[in-house]
């Protein structure tokens, strides 16, 4: 165990928050010093008690638990918040990183802002595991979370998104999948992706095509467990047009001097500045 996180007199850890990274499936890939943590921590915080009795039992600990989730009232986190001035309190979501699409910043926020002292333990993340296996570009991506259900929210968000050039990551749900996948080829384009499901459980599966592909793969049978979609990002855009080049500049001349708007437009647009220089002279007189 790292010894940065033990009292000098080895009696247990130094007080405040440790933030706990658990298994996304295989109980194996709890870390030793995850597992040291949760068997000496004072309170462990938990989304679902049920759920983390499992891991606890795997790692030897029998410390007490505390529910902290989405629903807990203020004066759970307050409490929290006022143990760890003396006490060891581990945070610990249902799988994975704790705070990665679980409750748990706002508890990170207060006890920084409390001077609290605060630890985290890195470990398994289903979006960066589904990253691994999409086979997708991987150098810029936005970790996107679970889309609104609702169909114009859903669709809003995905316009928002559509022109940024990064891989996207998604949660989603099995009865959703299907439908969420179609609603994807309709606002982003039918990219490339994958869908990753029970990363590092027995039955892995990881599945790519384009977006309506996938969705038709989905759509009479809803895979089952915790699923990540993989989004590629958008192909180059086309190159612009020449009408699209005179409009831009005669937008960018009811603004700027003709120098500054063949600027400004070539750098949008990626043209040559001296030819749309000439072209805005034209258009001027």
């Amino acid at each position: 165990m790292e010894t940065d996180i033990v009292d000098l007199d080895g009696s247990g850890l130094e007080a405040g928050l440790y933030i706990v990274a658990g298994p996304i499936g295989n109980l194996g890939d709890l870390t030793p010093r995850a597992a040291e943590v949760l068997r000496l921590a004072d309170v462990i915080a938990v989304e679902d008690t049920r759920v983390s009795a499992r891991l606890l039992r795997h790692a030897g600990s029998d410390r007490p638990m505390v529910p902290y989730h989405d629903h807990s009232a203020e004066g759970v986190r307050a409490r929290l918040i006022e143990r760890m001035a003396s006490e060891s309190v581990a945070l610990l979501s249902d799988a994975g990183t704790p705070l990665i699409s679980d409750p748990g910043y706002k508890l990170v926020r207060d006890a920084r802002a409390a001077g609290r002292r605060i630890t985290t333990l890195p470990g398994p993340s289903a979006a960066i595991a589904a990253l691994t296996l999409s086979g997708l570009p991987t150098d810029r991506f936005l970790f996107m979370g679970f889309l609104p259900s609702k169909q114009k929210a859903r669709g809003d968000a995905l316009a928002e998104i559509a022109a940024l050039r990064a891989t996207l990551v998604f949660y989603e749900s099995g009865p959703r999948l299907s439908e969420s996948l179609a609603a994807m080829a309709e606002h982003l384009g039918d990219r490339e992706a994958a869908v990753s499901r029970e990363i590092s459980k027995a039955f892995e599966e990881t599945a790519t095509g384009t977006l309506s592909e996938l969705s038709a793969r989905y759509a009479d049978a809803p895979p089952k467990g915790e699923i990540v979609v993989i989004v590629g990002p958008p192909g180059e855009a086309p190159p612009a047009s020449a009408e699209d080049a005179d409009a831009a500049l005669l937008e960018a001349m009811e603004r700027l001097p003709v120098s500054k708007a063949a600027g400004e437009v070539a750098k949008k647009l990626g043209l040559d500045r001296r030819a749309l220089y000439d072209r805005a002279l034209e258009l001027k007189a």
